[in-house]
C-alpha cells in the first residue's frame, strides 16, 4: 500500500491527535482534502505541523454526549502531506493515510481537541511498501457501481475509473461514495484489500435491491 518512509509500526507516534468525522474515512495510500475552521481543529493542525504532522481521523459511535461523542475503536492514520491558509483563517489540507489503528484509550483533556493512544499493530500490513494488486471482474461491479451514483444524481468520471488500478478504484470509492457511517465503517476495519472489495460490492447489490431505501445520501459536513 504505502512505505512513506515508515516500515514497522513502531516507526509511527503512540499519541496521536484525532478528528471526529462521520461518514469520512481515510484507508492508507489514500488522500482526503479536508477544510478546517473550528478554533480547537485549528489548534490541532498548528501543533500537527509543528511536529509530525500525524492525525487520526475516527467516526463517532454511541455514547457521550453531544459535545463529546464516543470514538469508534478503529480508525487512520495519516500525515499532513499539503497545506494552505486562506484569507478568512481557514486550513486547506490533505491527508495521507498511513495505516490504521484501533484506539487505546483516550488521553485526558490536555488540549482543546481529542487524542488517544494508537495501536497500529493490528494493522500492520497497511505499512507493506509494495503497491498492491486488485483483479475483479469489473463489468458486473461498474453496472452496480453507475445504478448507485444514477440513483443519487452523481456523476463520475468513467474514463478515470476504467483506467484506474483495481486497488485504487475500491479505496477511491470506498471513500468518496456517501455511505452511512456504520457502512464507512464496516469499509475501513475491512482486513485485506479483497475483503474490502466484498464488502464495497454487498453495499452497492443491497442498494441495487428492489425496494431498497436510498436513506440520507448528504456529504459529511467538514470541521
Amino acid at each position: 500500500m504505502v512505505a512513506n518512509g515508515y516500515r514497522k509500526t513502531t516507526d509511527l507516534p503512540r499519541v496521536i491527535p484525532v478528528l471526529p468525522l462521520d461518514r469520512a474515512i481515510l484507508l492508507p495510500g489514500g488522500a482526503l482534502p479536508l477544510q478546517i475552521f473550528e478554533p480547537r481543529y485549528l489548534n490541532m493542525i498548528d501543533d500537527a505541523m509543528a511536529g509530525n504532522r500525524f492525525i487520526g481521523m475516527v467516526q463517532t459511535a454511541r455514547g457521550g454526549d453531544r459535545a463529546q461523542p464516543a470514538l469508534a475503536r478503529v480508525g487512520c492514520a495519516g500525515r499532513i502531506t499539503a497545506y494552505a491558509e486562506t484569507g478568512d483563517g481557514k486550513y486547506l489540507i490533505t491527508l495521507t493515510g498511513v495505516c490504521r489503528f484501533r484506539s487505546g484509550g483516550e488521553l485526558g483533556a490536555l488540549t482543546p481537541y481529542r487524542q488517544v493512544r494508537a495501536d497500529y499493530a493490528p494493522f500492520e500490513a497497511d505499512l507493506e511498501g509494495a503497491e498492491a494488486v486488485l483483479e475483479f471482474e469489473r463489468a458486473p461491479f461498474l453496472a452496480l457501481l453507475r445504478r448507485y451514483l444514477d440513483r443519487r444524481g452523481l456523476g463520475i468520471e468513467w474514463e478515470t475509473v476504467n483506467a484506474a488500478p483495481g486497488a485504487a478504484l475500491v479505496d477511491s470509492l470506498c471513500m468518496a461514495l456517501p455511505f452511512a457511517p456504520a457502512e464507512k465503517q464496516a469499509l475501513l476495519e475491512a482486513r485485506a484489500l479483497e475483503e474490502r472489495r466484498a464488502v464495497l460490492d454487498t453495499l452497492l447489490e443491497i442498494d441495487a435491491a428492489p425496494g431498497a431505501d436510498e436513506g440520507d445520501d448528504e456529504p459529511p459536513v467538514l470541521q
